[in-house]
């Protein structure tokens, strides 16, 4: 696993940008930005510590598929931990096999910083090779979105 971190500034309070990252009031905020990575993306599940969660969209054949993943960690307002092991395809879960292995227990995890009114979130990843360019391009233009949307 390559591990990768990305940050945003946000003129917008911690609490803002927590629920608006994550969807809590709005699941459409949580799909507009990540509609970055596809177009459909969105997420099945809770986001209280434990829970599983599926990160899904459908792909250019129109079928479902996406990460399965646990929530390690939810502090409100501070730090998110996400851990990916296992990929749903065709709504089939997938939690062993060589596909599952190269991404098993990689984590995502979201820091919340505020200052005077400016939230600072890092995002700390672990990502496989072969994504390592997709992530290095999108992740910066989700953040992107992800700010103009806690501003506005």
């Amino acid at each position: 696993m390559i591990k990768l971190q990305f940050k945003v500034e946000i003129h917008a309070p911690a609490g803002t940008t927590y629920q608006t990252m994550l969807g809590l009031n709005h699941k459409s905020s949580y799909e507009q930005w990540t509609a970055m990575f596809n177009p459909t993306s969105t997420y099945e599940g809770r986001w209280e510590k434990g829970s599983k969660i599926l990160f899904v969209g459908v792909d250019e054949n129109g079928e479902k598929g996406g990460m399965v993943s646990r929530i390690i960690e939810n502090i409100p307002e501070q730090f998110v931990s996400i851990q990916h092991y296992g990929l749903l395809k065709a709504d089939q879960e997938i939690t062993e096999g060589p596909e599952v292995e190269k991404w098993a227990n990689g984590l995502e995890n979201y820091t919340f910083e505020e200052n005077n009114g400016t939230t600072t979130i890092t995002v700390d990843l672990d990502t496989t090779e072969d994504f390592l360019n997709y992530m290095n391009e999108t992740y910066p233009q989700a953040l992107q979105k992800l700010k103009e949307i806690c501003e506005n």
